[in-house]
């Protein structure tokens, strides 16, 4: 008799962390931010080590160049308050560059630049 019991605790625990994984999902969709009316993937790494200095990839960048420049402008603010707790950046290759001088690589943008503590 005491199997019944178990089983449905095992089967209400193995439904709540479905229903928490999936609102987590929901809630990270529901975080995303449009860039000229498109969404972007985006991702910051450091570079050499140096959590201070970090390289930006956006794409796809054929959606939207400027959309691709915004997001990536983003990102680094975001990275940089994340590490640092503040927001101002550095550009060493940055989103404000003219049009034939962006790097551009396949469909991403690469922007790189060092977070500037305060």
């Amino acid at each position: 008799m005491t199997t019944f019991p178990l089983r449905n605790a095992r089967m209400t625990g193995a439904l709540l962390i479905a229903a928490l994984a999936l609102s987590a999902c929901a809630e990270r969709k529901a975080d995303r931010v449009a860039f000229d009316g498109q969404f972007f993937r985006s991702n910051a790494s450091k570079v050499d080590k140096q959590r201070n200095q970090f390289e930006i990839s956006v794409s796809p960048v054929s959606a939207s160049l400027e959309g691709a420049r915004e997001a990536g402008r983003y990102e680094a603010t975001r990275y940089c308050i994340g590490i640092f707790g503040s927001s101002n950046v550095d550009w060493i290759e940055g989103p404000d560059a003219e049009d034939g001088t962006l790097r551009i690589s396949g469909d991403k943008l690469l922007l790189r630049g060092t977070c500037a503590p305060e």
